[in-house]
C-alpha cells in the first residue's frame, strides 16, 4: 500500500532505486547501524478518546513549573524575555501565518512590506545599510557570512575567536568543508577573555577572507578592542564580521559604527519565545557595497512604485543571487527563511522603539551586574571569571574542591532554581564553570533566591 501523502507508484519507486543503483529500500538504508533499527513493533498504548487525550496531556503539563516558581538562569544563545500579548496576537494573524514564499508580489504586498520593515529595523540596529529577510539562526548566518567573505575576497581562511559556541563553530566548519575554507581559531587573554591581538596579527595574512568576533561574546563579556580588530582586518584586506545579541544594541555601539562589514546574530529575543530552543531567527546585514550585496545570501525585499510612479509597492529584488533562479551559481543554498519570526521581531521592535529598547538593555545589564556582585561574595564561587565588562551573560566558576558544576546545578534545582549552562565540556581550561544569563524577567527577588541557593549549595554564606 502506498503512502497517502507521497503518490509514488511501485513502478516509480523501482525506477528511482535503479537510478541510484540499489535494488531495494532495505539496501538504501543498509548503512544505518542495526543496533538502532527497531527489531519489533513499537509498544504503543491503545487509542484514546479526545477527552482521554486531553486529560492525559493536562496531567503531563501539570508537572511543569512556571518561571515565577522556578526562575531559569540558563543562557548560551537563547534567552528568556517577556513577549507582550499584542506581539503574539498580531504575529498569529492568518495573513502572516499562512504566508510563506512571497514570489508573487501582486498578492503578497502585506508580507513583503512587513519583511521590508524588518530589514529596515535590522539596519537601524546594526548601523549597516542592507539586511536580508532573515536566516535560520545565528549559526547558519555565521556559516553564510564566512562563505560570503570567501566569495568577495577570493581567499580561503576565516578567523574566529577560541571562545566561540561549539554549536556555532560546528555549523561554520560544516559550511566551510565543502568549498575547502580553513577555519582558524585565535586565542584569548586568560585574564580578560579578550582576543589575543598578537596572535591575531600573526594569523592575519594575505590569505584571510574574514575576521569574526562576537560582541557580547558567547561567554558574556564585551570585546573592548573592536576598533583595533577592525583596523587590523582592513589593513590586510579581510572583511570584518561581528556577531551580536540584538537586545545589547539598545545599549552598545552599533557594529557598523566601528567598521563591521557584515553583522550576524540571533533574533530569537526579539519577541520570539524560547520554546525549548526554537524556532530561532538569523540576523544578517552588510554594508552598502555592490560587491557585498551581490554576494549576500537569502532574500531581499525592496520598495518600488508602479510604472506611473503614483503607488508604492514592494517586491523581491536582486533575485539572480538566489537558487531558484541560478541553481548552482546562487550565492546560497538557503531557499527559505524564518519569515514569521522576522515579522514577530519587526512588531516587537516597533512596539519598543529606541527608548524602550535602551531601557530593556539597561535592565538586562543591571540585573547581570547585581547577580555577579551577589554571587561573588560567596565563598567557593567566582563571578565572572574574566575581568571585562559584561552585558546580560556571565561565567560562574565553582572553586570548592570536589564540587562539579553539574552537582552544583543539581543542588540549585533541588531549591527551585535552574542554574547556568555548564561549559567545561566546551572549554576544559575553564574548569568547573557555568554560563548564566539575566533578562528583564529576573526580579531582584529571583536573583536573591539564586544567591541564597548558591550559598547553600557550596556550604557558604551569601
Amino acid at each position: 500500500m502506498g503512502h497517502p501523502y507521497i503518490p509514488n507508484t511501485r513502478e516509480i519507486r523501482e525506477e528511482m532505486l535503479r537510478e541510484i543503483g540499489v535494488v531495494s529500500i532495505d539496501e538504501l538504508f543498509a548503512d544505518i547501524p542495526s543496533k538502532v533499527r527497531p527489531k519489533r513493533k513499537l509498544k504503543l498504548p491503545p487509542a484514546m478518546s479526545e477527552l482521554e487525550v486531553k486529560r492525559h496531556v493536562q496531567a503531563m503539563l501539570s508537572k511543569n513549573r512556571p518561571f515565577t516558581q522556578m526562575p531559569s538562569f540558563i543562557g548560551g544563545g537563547v534567552w528568556p524575555h517577556n513577549v507582550p500579548a499584542h506581539v503574539r496576537s498580531l504575529a498569529q494573524r492568518a495573513e502572516f501565518l499562512t504566508s510563506y514564499t512571497p514570489y508573487q508580489a501582486e498578492v503578497s504586498q502585506g508580507m513583503l512590506q512587513a519583511l521590508f520593515e524588518y530589514q529596515s529595523l535590522i539596519c537601524e540596529l546594526t548601523g549597516l545599510e542592507v539586511a536580508n529577510a532573515s536566516m535560520y539562526d545565528w549559526s547558519t548566518a555565521l556559516g553564510e557570512a564566512a562563505l560570503m567573505c570567501a566569495r568577495v575576497t577570493g581567499r580561503r581562511k576565516f578567523i574566529v575567536p577560541e571562545l566561540i559556541s561549539l554549536e556555532r563553530l560546528s555549523v561554520l566548519q560544516n559550511y566551510a568543508a565543502g568549498p575547502g575554507l580553513e577555519v582558524v581559531k585565535v586565542g584569548y587573554d586568560r585574564s580578560t577573555g579578550q582576543l589575543d591581538m598578537g596572535e591575531l596579527r600573526k594569523e592575519l595574512g594575505e590569505d584571510v577572507a574574514g575576521v569574526y568576533v562576537e560582541n557580547p561574546s558567547y561567554l558574556g563579556f564585551l570585546e573592548t578592542r573592536v576598533d583595533e580588530i577592525s583596523e587590523a582586518a582592513r589593513k590586510k584586506g579581510a572583511l570584518f564580521v561581528v556577531g551580536v545579541n540584538p537586545i545589547s544594541l539598545g545599549l552598545l555601539k552599533a557594529p557598523g559604527d566601528y567598521g563591521a562589514d557584515i553583522v550576524v546574530g540571533e533574533g530569537q529575543p526579539l519577541g520570539n519565545p524560547v520554546s525549548f530552543g526554537g524556532p530561532t531567527l538569523g540576523i544578517f546585514a552588510c554594508r552598502d557595497d555592490q560587491k557585498l550585496i551581490r554576494q549576500l545570501p537569502g532574500r531581499l525585499v525592496g520598495m518600488t512604485t508602479t510604472l506611473d510612479g503614483k503607488t508604492r509597492g514592494f517586491a523581491m529584488v536582486l533575485q539572480t543571487r538566489e537558487q531558484h533562479i541560478r541553481r548552482e551559481r546562487a550565492t546560497s543554498n538557503i531557499c527559505s527563511n524564518e519569515a514569521l519570526c522576522a515579522v514577530t521581531a519587526a512588531i516587537y521592535l516597533t512596539s519598543l522603539g529606541p527608548k524602550g529598547l535602551r531601557e530593556l538593555a539597561e535592565t538586562c545589564a543591571a540585573n547581570a551586574s547585581y547577580a555577579m556582585k551577589r554571587l561573588n561574595t560567596i565563598g567557593g564561587l567566582k563571578a565572572p571569571i574574566f575581568k571585562a565588562p559584561h552585558f546580560n551573560e556571565f561565567t560562574l566558576r565553582c572553586t570548592k574542591p570536589k564540587l562539579t558544576i553539574e552537582k552544583f546545578n543539581a543542588k540549585l534545582l533541588e531549591q527551585g532554581i535552574q542554574g547556568g549552562k555548564p561549559v567545561r565540556g566546551e572549554f576544559p581550561k575553564l574548569g568547573e564553570t557555568a554560563l548564566l544569563c539575566t533578562t528583564e524577567l529576573h526580579t531582584k527577588g529571583d536573583i536573591d533566591r539564586l544567591a541564597e541557593a548558591a550559598a547553600r549549595a557550596v556550604g557558604g554564606k551569601g
